[in-house]
């Protein structure tokens, strides 16, 4: 039987990254991101549909999004649906379904707010008005996958 499990989301972080390092070494950062949908219905209203979605990053990829991510900021992540399933301590089956990080991609432009590092940003050639670009290559060592677990350190993001 084939299978295919991948995810592509395009939302707003919902709280700070939260970043641990495991006894090992291992980062792990877990986020929540909102993800909305407009629709009308079939009497023109216009709705919105939001649904929160749990992420966990792990390694480079980690420390990148806790280094340059911030509540409310956007995000695009690419993934795989997993499914955790636990017991309570007074027995209840609990399960919850959340998304992988394999991919991500900045969106927008930097905070007005992040003042204090925008002239050193703007000398490694970032410019406010524009997004970061984004290029396609073979996996190098700026390969952001699962991986291939480096980035190039003069790139901003």
């Amino acid at each position: 039987m084939a299978s295919f499990n991948k995810v592509i989301l395009l939302g707003n972080l919902t709280r700070d990254p939260e970043t641990r390092v495991t006894a090992n070494g291992n980062t792990i950062c877990k986020l929540g991101m909102a993800v909305s949908r407009v629709y009308s219905t079939k009497d023109g209203e216009r709705r919105e549909e939001t649904t929160f979605v749990d992420i966990d990053a792990f390694g480079k990829q980690a420390e990148v999004i806790t280094k340059y991510m911030r509540k409310g900021r956007p995000l695009m992540v690419e993934g795989r649906l997993k499914l955790d399933q636990w017991e309570t301590n007074d027995g209840q089956k609990r399960s919850k379904l959340g998304v992988v990080l394999e991919n991500f991609q900045f969106v927008g432009g930097r905070d007005d707010n992040d003042s204090s590092s925008a002239s050193s940003s703007s000398a490694a050639g970032y410019e406010q008005s524009s997004p970061p670009k984004r290029v396609s290559k073979p996996a190098t060592s700026n390969d952001f996958s699962a991986d291939g677990d480096t980035l190039d350190e003069d790139v901003p993001f």
